[in-house]
């Protein structure tokens, strides 16, 4: 009993057909956005050999999220989310399907290819808060935790297998045949949400424009359980982001050795992995705050750990441990966002959600790059890690709500959309 009490709660998966449809297609369209990810990367750096122009790709995944998504979520807080997310989702796939023919037959110039991408995520910028949504209207309150980590699973699978599947078809058929699978991997996210029942925000108006973005903002601000989750994600992505780093402390600390570079990453999505499959762990404890808090400082001390490890099996077992405490802390975090929100601002939060989670690794991943330009990569990693675990203490202190919020109890059968609502 203690063992399956441990492990994945799959409840969500049997309890609600929609939801497992659902899961299914945005897992597998998971797995070709990884790769569509890789294929833009290595297609801009065989035109350009330039790492600006890698960068770039970046950028353009970046501010269409953070210019777009607020104003996204003010109208997915104004029509059928259900015909939004189709839309948006079909306008992903059919720019993967412009990526595809250029791969194949066209010599586009890198600003084109990366423009393609800009209009893709401008398409992100709306399905991405609207498929947010979704879970705590098809689910129960006391399983929106288990729902988000099964979706995390499948994130996190998906960061660890698409990249090496999209890296053995970049080989081989090369960069249009890895578009092609990315485009068609939407139609099983399309088919997944056809089967979703109608999905308005509710019956209270939501005002159009800025003023609807405005009413979303004084809701985060004046909500402190939801001000204070949001500002300890910042406070682990923009304190204390390490990719960027990696090269260097690869450099300084391991010697330069490329395998050891690329275990990095991969070792901090087994972590999250591993976390996700053990999930039951945490999703069902009693304080949801407190497991968030303790998630996301943990994720600062992985980090420290990593930076003064003296040996690469021992710093590649920090990573491991980073990854899991980001699971915790991602998962608890969707939890609180989610249970708390109003069923008609639900859009307009997803949408914020997305920008801090999107934009705080970029601010991140700078700031990190300029310290160790100043010093050292060990430093700004240490450094990162320690300010990362003040803030969050910090945050807790001054958030007692968030500290002492319970999680829902078990006999609450309702979607957490309808009890919103």
């Amino acid at each position: 009993m203690g063992m399956r009490h441990a492990l994945l709660d799959v409840a969500p998966l049997r309890s609600s057909p929609a939801f497992r449809r659902l899961w299914a297609g945005q897992a597998l369209s998971g797995f070709g956005s990884q790769m569509s990810l890789v294929a833009v990367m290595y297609q801009v750096w065989q035109m350009t050999g330039s790492t600006v122009w890698t960068g770039a790709v970046g950028l353009a995944q970046a501010l269409p999220l953070t210019v777009l998504g607020l104003f996204a979520g003010t109208l997915i807080d104004r029509v059928d989310r259900r015909r939004f997310y189709l839309a948006a989702t079909s306008g992903q796939a059919a720019c993967a399907l412009l990526l595809a023919l250029q791969g194949f037959f066209g010599h586009l110039p890198p600003a084109a290819v990366l423009l393609l991408v800009a209009v893709q995520f401008c398409f992100v910028a709306g399905s991405g808060p609207a498929s947010r949504t979704f879970v705590p209207r098809l689910l129960p309150a006391h399983q929106l935790s288990a729902g988000l980590a099964l979706n995390r699973i499948s994130f996190q699978s998906a960061m660890l297998l698409g990249p090496a599947m999209g890296g053995l078809i970049l080989g081989g058929p090369g960069v249009g045949a890895c578009y092609l699978v990315d485009a068609l991997t939407f139609a099983a996210a399309i088919y997944g949400a056809l089967g979703l029942p109608s999905m308005r925000a509710g019956d209270e108006a939501t005002r159009p424009g800025l003023n609807g973005v405005l009413d979303g903002l004084a809701f985060l601000v004046r909500t402190p359980v939801i001000r204070g989750a949001l500002l300890s994600d910042l406070a682990t992505t923009v304190l204390s982001m390490p990719i960027s780093l990696f090269p260097l402390i690869n450099e300084e600390r391991f010697g330069g050795n490329p395998r050891t570079l690329g275990l990095f990453l991969s070792a901090i999505a087994v972590g999250g992995v591993a976390a996700s499959v053990f999930s039951g762990t945490f999703t069902r404890l009693p304080r949801p705050g407190l497991v968030m808090l303790g998630g996301s400082a943990s994720w600062g001390a992985a980090l420290v750990l990593f930076g003064l490890s003296p040996q690469a099996w021992a710093g590649l077992g920090c990573l491991v441990l980073a990854g899991a405490a980001d699971t915790v802390s991602v998962v608890s975090r969707g939890a609180i966002v989610q249970l708390n929100t109003p069923n008609e601002l639900l859009g307009r939060v997803a949408a914020a959600e997305q920008i801090v989670g999107q934009a705080g690794p970029d601010l991140g991943s700078m700031a990190g790059g300029l310290v160790a330009a100043a010093t050292t990569g060990v430093t700004a990693l240490v450094g990162g890690g320690l300010l990362c675990i003040g803030a969050v203490t910090s945050i807790g202190a001054a958030t007692p709500g968030l500290r002492r919020l319970a999680a829902p109890p078990p006999h609450v059968a309702e979607p957490v959309g309808q009890q919103a609502a």
